[in-house]
């Protein structure tokens, strides 16, 4: 995938009590595939462009039941938990040992 691309995580949960195929495409040669079970949760990697289709097995074969564009499938990463400023940041010192634990004394840096 091309690094001046934004990507997107997705995620898509089969609520079906079937066997479901997600392929995912861009205009970027971007492909992906996967079989998703019932109930299943699939977490994926794809450019902000793509679409995401739903396949299913019906009666005539394989049948498209949805696309999807990745956007609305975008998952919000996680933003690391903001360190409480009182928190020191780094060891001044090491103050004592005792069997498995240790004490230290910690600075602001």
């Amino acid at each position: 995938m091309d690094q001046n691309q934004h990507e997107l995580f997705c995620s898509y949960r089969n609520t079906t009590d079937r066997m479901i195929i997600v392929q995912c495409r861009s205009a970027s040669d971007f492909y992906l595939e996967r079989v998703v079970f019932p109930f299943e949760l699939l977490s994926f990697e794809c450019p902000q462009e793509s679409t995401v289709q739903i396949w299913s097995q019906g009666i005539r074969g394989a049948e498209l039941k949805e696309a999807i564009p990745a956007l609305t499938l975008a998952m919000a990463e996680p933003s690391p938990p903001r360190r409480p400023e009182w928190l020191p940041l780094k060891v001044s010192r090491l103050v004592g040992v005792r069997d498995n634990a240790s004490s230290v004394c910690l600075e602001q840096g």
